[in-house]
Formats: C-alpha cells, structure tokens, sequence
C-alpha cells in the first residue's frame, strides 16, 4: 500500500477540513483527478489525485479536521506522482454534495467534481484542450480555460475618484473598529413637499447636540479624541465618477434655505467637477441618504479620522398602532455606524433617540 497524505496547501495554513470524498474506495483514479474537497480558513480547496491507481482505503471521513501531512487515502501499490505540490485555492466556494448531479457533455472525459467545477466556473467542457490521461478534462484544465475568459475582459484602471474612493475604503477597513446601531422614525406628520435632506441634517445637529462624542476626529495612533464644536457635515453623493463627499460647513449656525443654498451651489459644482479641494476635506460627520435608491438599512463606511456616519433608508409605508388602531404611517429607516474606538454604545444610541425626535417633529 502507498498513502497519500495531505500536501501543503500555501500561506502558512497547517490543517483543514475534509468537506467531500469525490471518490470511494475500490474506485480506479487517473492523475490529478479531484480526490476530495477541503475547507481552510481562507477557502474550499480540491485536492487531486497524485497517481493513477485504485483506492484501498480512505484515511478520514467528511467533517474530520487533517493536518498537513496527515494521511488522506491508501492506493494499492502503483506508480506514483510527486505529492509535494502546492494545492492551489479555487475560491471561497462551497463545494458540491457528493451526490449531486451535473450536467454531462457528450464525448468529453471528466470526473464528477471536474464538471461541477466546471458548472460552477461557467466553463463549456466541450471548448476546454484536456491534459489529463485519455484525453480527461482535469480541473487544471477548467481553471485554465476560466482565467484566459477573464483574461481577454477589459480592464478598467482605477483612476480620479474610484481610486481615491477604494483608497479610503481600505484605509477604514484597516484603521476603524465599526458597529451599528439602527432604529427607525415615524415621518407621519411631515407636511407635503418636506426637504428630506434638511431634515436629515437637522437630526444630524440634534443628534450632536445630546451626544457631542460623535462629532469628533479620533487618532488611534495617539490614542486621542479631538471634540469639535463646529459640525461641518459630508454628503455622501454618489456620481457616475464615482463617491464624492463635500461638506455643508457650520450646519448648526444656518437656517433651512441657507442648507438648501449651499446644496444647489454643491450640485453645480459637481455636475461640473468643480468643487474645491477645500470642499472635499474636513468633514466632521458625514450623512448617506442612500434610501433615494433602495435600501432600508446599512452597514456604513467611516472615513478617518471621522467616528460617524447617519445612513437613511428607503422612506415606505408600514403598518404602525397609533391611539389603539392599526394604521399605514410613512416610516424612515436610519443607520448609525460609528467607530467603537472612540464611541460608546451608549453615546451612540443617544445620539440616535435625539435625531428621531428631531425627524419626528411635525413641520
């Protein structure tokens, strides 16, 4: 008998879980046929067969953790194949049952974890060159035929906006420690033609009002909160570009047709990509009334050194009791995500009670 064991699967990963046997035992096996999918921490990994041979045994069932070089299945005596390759991965996919069935290409030779993955890939089997033994299909062969289809997509280079927008994306991926806190406001008694955007902004002055850690810069490398007294609010305004945020400055200072002013003055400018580098910096919280498109909830994005952002949702009808009967109010959904770095819960959700009563005053 000759055991092949479990190879190096890269990246420092030392063990894994056997998800699927894509074989049994007494089964005849070609080279680099899929022998049975495992799970790492990172994704769902194929290992293939390292010889051609039949099965004696296999070492462990589904659901056992393996570690490298631990042994994964017994071969009757044959010629064998290197087994120190590096398995690559092939996606954080789940893989398919042993017992599912996949659609079968007539006169093409694969096994049934090649054609899945082939299923999964969007591969024809019928326009893949094999390179297994007999003419087979192998998964190499699969991948193979999937990266050249990507391949020959264009590219599009991030550039302007797009790139300085993913720049911040992963600067607040790597700095912030996020947490959301969601509730929502009855806008029954807003009158006809209410200026959401107002309204959101003056929830977002309350809010600061009963809660003033959220409107503040936090530096995680000092360690240090800064308060600031005046609220210089983002917008986050999605473009064709692109994410642009300008600020509305000193919203607390200013009346509703001030706000509306410097919105339309902001508009223009973007339409015409001219907004003042000045304009796009600064901000001290930052409002997304990403509910304009759909969406009820969100898990938003700070920006550092921000520790806020207010997310509304899509205004809709539901049915609330209201003075014991069941009526259809108009309800706003609202998202607070803010940096528990620097936030508390609690500040959070006063902040949170204050914007709603704020959105909920009637007029």
């Amino acid at each position: 008998m000759s055991v092949f064991v479990l190879p190096d699967l890269g990246e420092g990963l030392q063990e894994a879980e056997l998800v699927a046997w894509h074989v049994g035992e007494g089964d005849h096996v070609v080279a680099d046929q899929p022998l049975v999918s495992v799970e790492t921490e990172k994704a769902v990994v194929e290992v293939p067969s390292p010889q051609d041979g039949k099965i004696a045994r296999l070492c462990v069932h589904p659901g056992d953790t393996v570690k490298v070089g631990g042994a994964l299945v017994e071969f009757e005596e044959g010629p064998r194949a290197d087994t120190g390759a590096i398995v690559g991965e092939l996606g954080a996919v789940a893989a398919p049952p042993a017992a599912a069935k996949t659609p079968q290409t007539p006169g093409v030779r694969a096994a049934p974890a090649v054609r899945a993955l082939a299923q999964r890939l969007g591969v024809d089997l019928a326009a893949v060159a094999a390179s297994g033994p007999g003419g087979a299909v192998t998964s190499a062969d699969v991948e193979r035929a999937a990266r050249a289809r990507t391949e020959a997509e264009p590219v599009e280079p991030l550039a302007g906006v797009r790139r300085a927008m993913a720049v911040n994306m992963a600067r607040s991926h790597a700095e912030v420690v996020p947490a959301t806190v969601s509730d929502e406001a009855d806008i029954e008694e807003w009158p006809p033609r209410t200026d959401i955007t107002i309204r959101l902004a003056q929830a977002v002055v309350a809010g600061c009002a009963a809660s003033p850690g959220l409107n503040a810069w936090y530096d995680g490398r000092a360690m240090e909160r800064r308060l600031l007294t005046q609220i210089d609010l983002g917008l986050a305004v999605d473009t064709e570009d692109g994410l642009f945020v300008p600020v509305l400055r000193n919203i607390a200072a200013r009346d509703a047709a001030d706000l509306r002013r410097g919105i339309e003055a902001m508009k223009k400018d973007l339409r015409a990509r001219a907004v003042p580098v000045a304009e796009l910096r600064g901000q001290t919280i930052t409002l997304s009334n990403f509910g304009m498109f759909a969406g009820h909830f969100a898990a938003l994005v700070i920006v550092p050194p921000q520790v806020a952002i207010l997310g509304a949702g899509r205004i809709a009808e539901r049915a609330v009791v209201a003075d014991g009967k069941l009526v259809a109010h108009r309800i706003l959904p609202l998202s607070l995500t803010f940096d528990h770095r620097a936030v508390t819960g609690g500040e959070a959700a006063r902040f949170l009670k204050a914007a709603i009563a704020e959105l909920q005053r009637a007029g």
